[in-house]
């Protein structure tokens, strides 16, 4: 008997260091672009260990990956690179010694890598994440305030009287012509968000509600006094929900939810973007406009950062068995959920961030503040009104799953002034529903329905009156 214990614990030695000696296997290398940051992926049967180097001129950051050997699936990783990835210029991969292999990621801009690690979850094994974010991030108000002013006439087209000093025409001018800086007295403070104020004939829409963002006085604003009035940007946040690591619910056909959402988004995007509210300009601001992952309080925080004043998370939604049918419209709850199904379609909406790759090393305390407990009853409130609109809209081209707004501590509905719902568009574990998320035509009517939703939202709660300054 010990002789037969001797010989298992001499096997099994045997295998734990022809393992050792193996070293980890490559099961998949992964590259997903987005403006906001660049991630690689590298999956394994076992955790990787590595050393990282960052070289400032020319930028490159280098990485040794211990335990492996070069082959075929790590080379595929240069292949995966495009030309329009915005912070990789190329990457070179070689065996540096034994079981030691060297990357090089050859970058276009400086940047401030995070590198971790994942432990295995759904589908995945062990990753090692490679998060390339530019060391000069860029504003999304300021991206949209440029968009904006492109479409603004210039003050060669709309002059203001001669008598009457106009330096945010000339402030507008030279973000157009791409000139020199402002004078310093306009220069907006480190501390006050980026924002604008648009020349526009049209009168400002006031609401009851209490400011969400505080105004900044500003010269070019005690200016503008005796101008017309100004223009109201209305911004409203699209969230395509899930994305790069984290496809989301797949249907029976194999359609992936990050996928349809997206389409929806950009669409409805389209629509948000061609409309106004009591003449006031619309906006669509996206979480997310390619397919890379977003965690879930990065959603909350861009909606917030672009002073968004509404929040919209588009899903699709998932269920065991293929039964299940119908549109649903979310809103968040301080309590309890709304019902045992909205509970557990909240627990599994959470569960992203685990899935899509969180590095969880740099959600500092404010951050965990901000997702916890900041959601208000106003802001729920006018979820609910938001949610109701929307769902009403709906229920006139298919199913709805529930005739009412349901609630659940959904984590990406908790920015705590701004309303914000989520839409289940349909089941797509319904082998039905996933079909017609699938065709041009139904996604069409679902961003009109959406769209005719925001529009009967505002007819009846109109935007704040807020200007905008630079």
């Amino acid at each position: 008997m010990q002789r037969r214990v001797l010989i298992t614990c001499a096997g099994l030695a045997l295998l734990a260091w022809q393992r050792l000696a193996r070293g980890a296997t490559i099961l998949a290398v992964r590259l997903w672009p987005a403006p906001d940051y660049s991630r690689i992926t590298i999956e394994s049967d076992t955790a990787l260990k590595v050393r990282t180097t960052l070289v400032a001129d020319p930028p490159r950051l280098a990485v040794d990956i211990d335990g492996v050997e070069l082959d075929s699936t790590l080379r595929e990783l240069v292949t995966k690179l495009g030309q329009d990835d915005p912070n990789i210029a190329g990457i070179r991969v070689g065996q540096n010694a034994p079981g030691v292999v060297r990357l090089v990621l050859d970058l276009k801009q400086a940047i401030a890598p995070q590198v971790f690690t994942l432990e295995p979850v759904a589908a995945y094994r062990h990753r090692l994440v490679f998060d390339l974010y530019p060391a000069q991030a860029v504003d999304p108000l300021q991206a949209l305030i440029n968009e904006r002013l492109k479409a603004t006439p210039t003050p060669a087209q709309a002059p203001v009287p001669a008598t009457t000093p106009d330096p945010l025409g000339e402030l507008i001018a030279r973000k157009q012509a791409g000139s020199a800086p402002a004078p310093a007295t306009l220069a907006t403070p480190a501390s006050t968000p980026i924002a604008t104020q648009i020349i526009a004939t049209t009168p400002i829409t006031t609401g009851a509600r209490a400011l969400k963002h505080p105004e900044v006085a500003s010269p070019a604003a005690s200016l503008r006094t005796a101008s017309p009035a100004t223009e109201r940007l209305i911004v409203v946040a699209l969230d395509a929900g899930h994305g790069g690591e984290d496809p989301g619910a797949i249907g029976p056909a194999g359609t992936r939810e990050k996928d349809v959402v997206l389409r929806l988004a950009l669409r409805l995007r389209e629509r948000i973007n061609a409309a106004n509210v009591n003449g006031n300009t619309m906006r669509a601001f996206l979480t997310r406009d390619g397919d890379f992952f977003v965690p879930l309080h990065v959603r909350v925080e861009k909606a917030r950062r672009v002073q968004a004043d509404l929040f919209i998370s588009l899903h699709a939604d998932a269920f065991y068995t293929p039964r299940p049918q119908g549109a649903s419209v979310f809103a968040l709850s301080q309590g309890g959920a709304s019902s045992t199904a909205a509970r557990w379609m909240a627990e599994r909406e959470n569960k992203a961030d685990l899935i899509g790759g969180l590095n969880v090393g740099v959600r500092d305390a404010q951050v965990r503040h901000a997702m916890l407990d900041m959601s208000t009853t106003a802001q729920i409130k006018d979820s609910l009104r938001l949610g109701g609109s929307m769902l009403g809209e709906i229920g006139r081209i298919g199913k709805l799953h529930k005739p009412h707004v349901e609630q659940a501590a959904f984590a990406v509905l908790k920015a705590p002034d701004i309303p914000s719902v989520l839409v289940e568009a349909a089941f797509i574990s319904n082998p039905d529903e996933e079909a017609r998320l699938n065709t041009d035509e139904y996604q069409e009517q679902l961003a009109d329905a959406l769209m005719r939703g925001i529009t009967a939202y505002f007819s009846k709660n109109p935007p704040l009156a807020r200007n905008r300054t630079l």
